[in-house]
């Protein structure tokens, strides 16, 4: 397996907000507890969590990604467990391993570097390669095979919605036209179209930029992934437990930052004038940790990559 190497983003910063060894919510030393790592990546997140974690301690990591998971075989340790799965089937990947709660559970959203910079996976514009995409390759629909058949409105909608692209709908109208003359089937091909439909771009990136980004998250249904899987993970959590969540755009942040809001002050979406006593008004499940956490100079200046991540951490009320 080709090595691509990999800068995990927020490494202290996202382990530390775990609380391993805090006594947070009055239970103790929590380093003989039980922690996920629900996007094990190339596995920076688990090594440090492992480093902090007690004899007794045990830490589950998931991911889809068949390298990943490949990549999780050079952890020789007994109280490490990988398995590969979807970050949304956490509770399932739990139940399976015997585990009725656990102390935190940390996500780092999207697509590690790895993926990005190994051409083979079709992720990146800056290499000619199958435009493939998919994080798990035993499954779905590769991005190329669904352009073959989508329709003009289908691809606007998503390049749309995703990438957050003002010219969607010419984009979506270059690739119908241009899959006329054959199929679009290459990263290089893709992104020659999409720079004949995108007029203007932002300074220094790539046209192809944001139609990369809405594919990539379509074809792994990510945007809808984080949403099932911020529930279980809660779902999860013993009291007193963290969920750490590392974005990397503003469709994920949002999502996060809403779902935290909504699960913190229930209370806030009762109607202002319902004749309800506070003691009556639904309460929170979790508390939100501080503001949102950003890498620092250093980091960006160190791996550009971490420019935009932002981490929300939240912990889960008795």
């Amino acid at each position: 397996m080709p090595d691509f190497t990999h800068r995990t983003v927020l490494l202290e910063e996202a382990v530390d907000a775990l609380a391993i060894s805090d006594d947070a919510a009055g239970g103790g030393d929590r380093s003989n507890g039980i922690y996920v790592d629900a996007t094990f990546g190339r596995g920076g997140h688990s090594r440090l969590i492992l480093e902090r974690l007690g004899p007794r301690g045990r830490l589950v990591a998931l991911d889809r990604d068949d390298e990943a998971v490949a990549a999780a075989a050079t952890i020789a340790d007994a109280r490490f467990a990988i398995v590969r799965a979807k970050f949304s089937d956490v509770a399932a990947v739990l139940e399976g391993q015997g585990i009725a709660a656990v102390d935190g559970v940390l996500l780092d959203i999207g697509v590690s570097s790895p993926q990005l910079d190994d051409p083979q996976r079709g992720f990146s514009f800056r290499f000619d390669a199958p435009l493939d995409m998919r994080m798990d390759r035993s499954r779905g629909q590769s991005a190329a095979e669904w352009l073959a058949v989508a329709d003009e409105g289908e691809i606007g909608e998503v390049i749309r919605d995703y990438g957050e692209e003002r010219f969607a709908k010419q984009v979506a109208k270059a690739i119908v036209a241009a899959r006329a003359a054959g199929p679009v089937l290459t990263t290089r091909q893709l992104a020659a179209v999409v720079g004949t439909a995108v007029w203007s771009r932002e300074a220094g990136q790539d046209p192809a930029t944001r139609t990369f980004q809405a594919l990539r998250i379509f074809v792994n249904q990510e945007l809808e992934e984080l949403s099932l899987v911020l529930p279980r993970a809660m779902s999860v959590l013993s009291p007193g437990g963290r969920l750490a969540v590392i974005s990397f755009h503003s469709l994920e942040d949002r999502i996060v930052k809403r779902w935290l809001r909504a699960e913190a002050h229930p209370e806030a979406d009762v109607p202002s004038r319902l004749p309800i006593r506070a003691a009556d008004l639904p309460q929170g499940r979790l508390r939100v940790i501080g503001k949102p956490v950003r890498a620092s100079e250093a980091e960006v200046r160190a791996n550009p990559r971490s420019r935009s991540a932002v981490m929300r951490i939240a912990e889960k009320l008795a």
